[in-house]
């Protein structure tokens, strides 16, 4: 353990901060050894012990006709993931392929396979009004894609026809669209439910728009950034395919490094790049400051914060939640950029998943559950992105942006609060000509 800590104190390494920290718990390698055991039994417990990293590549690595496949071959460590996104891999290293990997000239960056998770507070049932207004375009041709925990057939979704069109599972490897935690099928109903079964009740904004499910989040909300990245980089490939217009991402981890260097910024930036609105959640670890997640963090996405609507359809007593992560980024980029409902908020429910059976109270009926975060609040923003691109299909992600954004109503609070402030879907379409 000294020659690991020793070595981890050296300036030349290419390990990420969160990867540096992990590496000097002592436990992350080791496991939990007893201190009766030997010392060569704990230096054997170093070397054999495996853990997931996300390896990034040079720039120039191509020059030796190294890719991804080979690299991995010669230093004894298998591919999880192909992440052309990022130019990377992801892998599963004990100590020896670790250096190996950081003394590799093709090798850049080496990043802890961190958490992400779902951005989601629990809270108490209410019957809500309308989420937002309705209009004349509701999303008609633009897929939507959901990257969370799956999406269950929710008659919202699947009646009077089937518009969950795509299904991608990096976590169970299953063809079938479903859903183990719930998370996921409450954020598609926000975006674009049709309120099949309430009568148009709790209806999402963008009510024919056509979902693809990609799950990255397993039955207790839970990824891996290496997850995450795959589910981006499939959504990339597969855009024209399914009509992928919009990303919705409820869920992230602690930004922990600058936007530049982070892997999942990077990811959400080529989607962007690539025509893809992306809307991000900014998290739910407000009211204090700087506690932006990742990739919420990043310039050009457009992250979305949650408001209190008090439950009324007026937006004179909306307030920015409690719980909504505020500004600024370690940057100091000004976040979240717009805010949405997000308290309280009646959607679809995944009978038999893992929120449904711990928050049976939070139920509306036999169909419907009440949950509050930013995780509501994003898919609602999506909903409203696809309205506008079914208006005017030829919109470029950073004309979606500036749209919502210049047409928001300003609740009165600071930017790194509210954004723009709070998102107003009618005046948004208005604007667009």
């Amino acid at each position: 353990m000294a020659d690991l800590i020793k070595w981890l104190q050296q300036d030349d390494h290419k390990l990420s901060p969160l990867l540096v920290e992990q590496l000097k718990h002592p436990c992350f390698f080791q496991g939990k050894l007893s201190d009766k055991l030997s010392r060569p039994l704990s230096i054997l417990k170093t070397r054999l012990q495996k853990q997931r990293v996300v390896v990034e590549l040079a720039s120039n690595h191509w020059v030796n006709g190294l890719n991804s496949d080979n690299l991995g071959g010669t230093l004894g460590c298998a591919i999880n993931h192909r992440l052309d996104i990022i130019d990377g891999f992801s892998t599963t290293v004990n100590l020896k392929s670790l250096m190996a990997l950081n003394d590799h000239e093709a090798v850049a960056m080496i990043w802890h396979d961190r958490e992400i998770k779902a951005v989601l507070d629990i809270a108490t049932p209410t019957i809500n009004a309308s989420l937002i207004g309705k209009s004349g375009y509701l999303g008609e041709g633009i897929g939507i894609a959901i990257i969370d925990s799956g999406v269950y057939r929710h008659p919202d979704l699947v009646t009077p026809r089937n518009r969950i069109i795509a299904f991608k599972d990096f976590i169970n490897g299953r063809a079938v669209s479903y859903d183990d935690n719930g998370h996921g099928t409450h954020c598609a109903g926000d975006a674009a439910g049709n309120g099949a079964k309430s009568k148009g009740k709790y209806s999402g904004p963008a009510s024919k728009a056509n979902i693809i499910s990609v799950k990255v989040l397993n039955a207790q909300g839970v990824g891996t950034m290496s997850s995450l990245l795959a589910g981006v980089q499939w959504c990339i490939t597969n855009k024209d395919r399914y009509r992928i217009r919009v990303i919705s991402l409820s869920l992230g981890s602690q930004a922990r490094v600058s936007y530049v260097r982070d892997p999942l910024c990077k990811a959400v930036e080529k989607a962007w790049r690539a025509g893809i609105v992306v809307c991000v959640a900014a998290g739910n670890d407000g009211p204090r400051a700087k506690t932006i997640n990742s990739p919420g963090n990043d310039r050009l996405v457009i992250t979305v914060g949650a408001a209190d609507d008090k439950n009324t359809v007026s937006m004179s007593d909306d307030i920015v939640a409690s719980f909504s992560s505020r500004g600024p980024t370690r940057d100091g980029l000004s976040k979240p950029d717009v805010i949405c409902p997000g308290v309280n908020i009646t959607s679809l429910r995944a009978p038999g998943s893992t929120i449904d059976k711990a928050n049976r109270k939070q139920r509306a009926g036999n169909f419907y559950m009440s949950m509050s975060g930013t995780s509501m609040a994003t898919p609602i923003c999506a909903g409203a992105a696809a309205q506008l691109l079914s208006k005017k299909p030829d919109l470029k992600p950073n004309d979606v942006k500036k749209t919502l954004i210049s047409t928001c109503h300003n609740i009165n609070s600071n930017n790194n609060s509210q954004g723009a402030g709070l998102l107003d879907i009618m005046a948004a379409i208005q604007h667009t000509k």
